[in-house]
């Protein structure tokens, strides 16, 4: 889920880091840059009353838990085992949402979790009498209903929740009034890297649709995709629409942005393995897009890498993977030089969706991971990985 973007001042800090302290592959996270995005959704946080929670499905980095938990109020998982992460080392509230549960994970889930939001009103009948049961022994548990505001923000398809035939949320007509019984809260999910007009427009849809069921609720989850760490969001107007919002309808309010959370704070460090010839140089890279950055081939976009310009420059590459997909492609890119046998490249903006996402396909080594202060230099590697991780996930 990312866009091509100019590298924030940020992401230029990546150019005082000695790539050579580093096993290669390696995903790096400043966490410097993290705490100041952190410390600015603690201010949205204060000034409007919402709640922030890191949604884990983007950024999972749980080696950092002790500082994001300082100033978020928990995470949003996506099942059982993102759950039991975001209760286990991040703390906080825990709100998970599934496209649908099946019994025993919904068990699990009722177990660790404080909101549990259900994507249908059949899931929530199918299911009601277990969950009022676990309410019953945890009183503080809250459940939630997703609805599908048919608003449409996100350029995409792949990336909207809210194209036409989505699996995700109800719409108002499969809705009828006595599936409302036992819930204290709406969800809605509508954008992806978008800025406040965006979601204000979804707001004006929600409310058209759904304004009369928020009578009886008691929060109101407005997903996430809100790009508010992204220099130029309107943060001062975001915390009126919040505030509003919250007056109005007598509800709290939830964000549960991850992108915004690690936002130009990270960077994967490869290296030059090969450079073959076939009508231009091809750089075979020990990283790759399938494996290590799915989202170039998925959206598709190309990554910034650091000194890099546009293609057809004297020193144009194309740099791909190690796998054996055809497709394992990241791009064109021209250089200042030559490109070298061991050269390291610094592809930005990889803190978020690409960490979480990478896979052993072929057997290719998953990125080792490493957090950097970019105000005092120091750098430590906290995880690497090999066979025994690729051997684990088959039998």
């Amino acid at each position: 889920m990312h866009q091509w973007t100019e590298g924030g001042s940020r992401l230029a800090r990546f150019s005082r880091l000695d790539t050579r302290r580093l096993p290669s592959p390696c995903f790096v996270v400043d966490e410097v840059a993290l705490e100041e995005n952190l410390r600015l959704l603690l201010r949205v946080q204060q000034d409007s009353g919402a709640r922030i929670l890191l949604a884990l499905k983007a950024f999972a980095m749980w080696s950092l838990a002790p500082l994001v938990s300082r100033y978020l109020a928990g995470t949003c998982a996506s099942g059982a085992h993102e759950a039991r992460l975001g209760r286990e080392a991040f703390g906080g509230e825990v709100h998970s949402f599934c496209a649908a549960f099946d019994e025993r994970e919904l068990r699990q889930v009722l177990e660790l979790s404080d909101h549990v939001v259900f994507n249908s009103t059949s899931q929530w009948r199918r299911f009601r009498p277990l969950a009022l049961a676990a309410a019953a022994a945890r009183p503080g548990l809250r459940f939630g209903l997703r609805v599908n505001p048919e608003h449409s923000e996100v350029a995409v398809p792949l990336y909207d929740p809210c194209a036409p035939g989505s699996r995700l949320g109800a719409p108002l007509a499969s809705i009828e009034a006595p599936d409302l019984a036992g819930l204290s809260g709406l969800h809605f999910h509508t954008l992806c890297e978008l800025d406040l007009p965006a979601l204000q427009r979804t707001l004006a849809a929600f409310e058209d649709r759904f304004g009369a069921m928020l009578a009886g609720m008691e929060w109101v989850n407005f997903g996430g995709g809100h790009h508010i760490t992204r220099p130029g969001y309107q943060v001062d107007e975001l915390v009126r629409v919040l505030r509003h919002f919250a007056a109005r309808h007598r509800v709290r309010v939830y964000l549960e942005p991850g992108e915004a959370v690690a936002y130009h704070c990270g960077v994967l460090v490869a290296q030059v393995l090969d450079i073959v010839h076939n009508g231009m140089p091809i750089a075979i890279l020990d990283t790759s897009a399938t494996c290590h950055m799915p989202d170039v081939l998925e959206m598709p976009y190309r990554p910034v890498i650091q000194g890099t310009g546009e293609p057809g420059a004297q020193h144009t590459y194309r740099l791909g993977g190690q796998s054996c997909l055809a497709g394992d492609v990241i791009g064109d890119y021209a250089f200042a030089r030559p490109l070298e046998i061991g050269q390291r490249l610094v592809f930005e903006d990889m803190a978020y969706y690409s960490m979480v996402k990478t896979t052993t396909f072929n057997g290719v080594r998953l990125p080792s991971i490493a957090i950097w202060n970019s105000a005092s230099g120091a750098l430590r590697v906290v995880r690497e990985f090999g066979y025994e991780d690729f051997k684990g996930r088959l039998s």
